[in-house]
């Protein structure tokens, strides 16, 4: 004998709001409980919820699962599949229950479902449509959106001082809300009123909240700043053009923004001034390094820097702000180039230009004039395949022929172009950066020496009351080079030209940068090269 299962009435709205499908649970309670009459269904429990099904995390929908699961076998009384689920982990979940016969039946006032093969499978087309329902229509909404937006129209309720058209599908100024916008912002604009005591000017007007109070600061705020009565409409953060009617001018709106600007306090914190806070890691733990004042026993106050051990205990000891900038000047001046030699520098790298554009001038024409015998080569080609005066396997191999020297041709006419980029600028910058690394190693500014570190430094740490950080290659090639490049300078007077021996050496650190820039890879060969020798 075939025992009735007791059943789990569900129904559920799409929406949290109460002005919205107000009558939808109602309504669906009437016809579940009228059919379970008709049928002689036994109901456990009701559940009812007001939330969309699209996504996973329904609370009431995840309770009656959660008893559906711990029972015996109960069955699901909705009035639709699309009721139950929308997306797929809850419509499998639902199918689960349905092959562990912990459902024994589910009944729907507009579907007919039976724990079969073909039944399952009529079910999963069901929640398939259910969810392909959601899909397509917030692609539609999307779409709707994108072409009000391209149509500058309005998109939603309108704000306080204009009115929904349903003809124009647009918005329009209200004949009394505008005029008292208007004489909002004019009032404001004279530079007499607060926020509250304009939100009293207002109430006096009838705008009011909800509870019948005068309006909030932040609405007052919102409604000085909204640029919408400017004639624009926003859209995920991002203003456009309107092509409704505007209620203030630009100058009237500028004027109460330059007000709005005087007005603002911002919130003033005590900074201390520790420049080089989080610019290093300490290299034992890899903590931040922190800093904080400090008073000697003969009162002298000065700041010093330590690990910060947000990840456990450390070893490393403090510094003094003073003799960590001294490592760091120092760490600089290795990387350094005198005045003298940048100059040189940058007079070679001009006449380096110079050449390599008179000599690309000629090349950059050739693999323009190759580029259009190719295309004209190609035209030739396909008149002579459409005049029949070649077959067609002749012609699809010739024409791969062509297309893969034009292709050659387009990638070298392009990384022509590009050549000059990939290393002139980042070379300049290079012999500025050694040069401003002279100077800031004698400099006491150390906001600036921290701004330079961060260009041109990479993984600066502490360790040992040191202070340690990385170069480019071409930094690193230039101060291997420090030493015999300085002792060829202390022999050279004050105010002289460079030695041929500086020349010499600062021509190799200069091609070595410049390969460096064109090619990374082959610089850095040459460079293991060097040390192997």
């Amino acid at each position: 004998m075939n025992i009735k299962p007791k059943y789990f009435l569900y129904a559920r709205k799409s929406t949290e709001d109460d002005d919205r499908q107000v009558m939808s649970i109602e309504a669906q309670l009437f016809e579940l409980r009228e059919f379970a009459r008709r049928e002689n269904f036994e109901i456990l429990e009701e559940f009812q919820e007001a939330k969309s099904a699209k996504t996973p995390g329904r609370e009431i929908f995840g309770e009656m699962m959660a008893k559906v699961e711990k029972s015996d076998g109960v069955g699901i009384l909705a009035w639709h599949p699309d009721r139950l689920a929308r997306n797929s982990i809850d419509g499998g979940r639902i199918i689960y229950a349905v092959d562990t016969h912990k459902i024994l039946s589910l009944r729907f006032s507009t579907f007919w479902f039976e724990p079969t093969p073909q039944g399952l499978f009529m079910l999963q087309v069901a929640f398939g449509q259910s969810k392909y329902y959601s899909d397509n229509l917030a692609e539609n909404i999307k779409r709707g959106i994108r072409q009000k937006l391209r149509r500058k129209e309005w998109l939603g309720l309108a704000p306080f001082g204009y009115q929904n058209n349903p003809l124009k599908r647009n918005i329009e100024p209200h004949s009394t809300e505008a005029r008292i916008v208007k004489f909002a912002f004019e009032e404001y604009a004279k530079g007499g009123h607060s926020f509250v005591s304009l939100a009293q000017f207002l109430a006096d007007l009838g705008v009011v909240s909800k509870n019948r109070t005068p309006l909030a600061k932040v609405s007052i705020k919102r409604l000085l700043t909204n640029k919408a009565y400017l004639g624009f409409l926003k859209h995920k953060g991002e203003w456009f053009d309107g092509n409704f009617e505007p209620i203030i001018s630009p100058a009237l709106f500028e004027a109460v923004e330059k007000i709005l600007k005087t007005k603002e306090r911002p919130r003033r914190r005590a900074k201390h001034d520790f420049p080089f806070t989080g610019l290093f890691r300490c290299a034992e733990c890899g903590s931040m390094i922190s800093a904080q004042w400090a008073v000697n026993r003969w009162g002298t106050k000065y700041r010093y820097y330590r690990c910060s051990k947000k990840r456990g205990r450390c070893s490393q000891p403090y510094i003094q702000e003073a003799e960590l900038a001294r490592k760091i000047k120092s760490r600089l001046q290795t990387i350094s180039l005198c005045d003298e030699m940048t100059n040189w520098m940058l007079n070679e790298m001009k006449k380096w230009e110079r050449e390599e554009t008179s000599a690309s001038q000629s090349e950059f024409q050739n693999l323009s004039e190759n580029i259009k015998t190719a295309e004209a080569k190609m035209e030739k080609l396909v008149s002579a395949y459409l005049d029949g005066d070649i077959p067609k396997a002749t012609y699809l191999k010739k024409k791969d022929e062509v297309l893969l020297v034009s292709a050659v041709l387009e990638q070298k006419k392009k990384d022509f172009e590009n050549g000059r980029k990939n290393w002139v600028e980042p070379l300049r910058e290079w012999i500025l950066d050694t040069k401003q690394a002279d100077f800031l190693s004698k400099s006491e500014n150390y906001h600036e020496i921290k701004t330079f570190v961060q260009k041109i430094g990479t993984n600066p740490r502490v360790r040992n009351k040191s202070a340690v950080f990385d170069f480019c290659p071409a930094s690193q090639f230039a101060a291997k080079r420090q030493t015999i490049l300085r002792s060829a300078a202390a022999s050279r007077p004050r105010g002289a030209t460079l030695s041929n021996r500086e020349v010499s050496i600062g021509g190799d650190i200069l091609h070595f940068a410049r390969t460096f820039f064109a090619c990374p890879t082959e610089a850095l060969k040459r460079r293991r090269e060097r040390n192997g020798n």
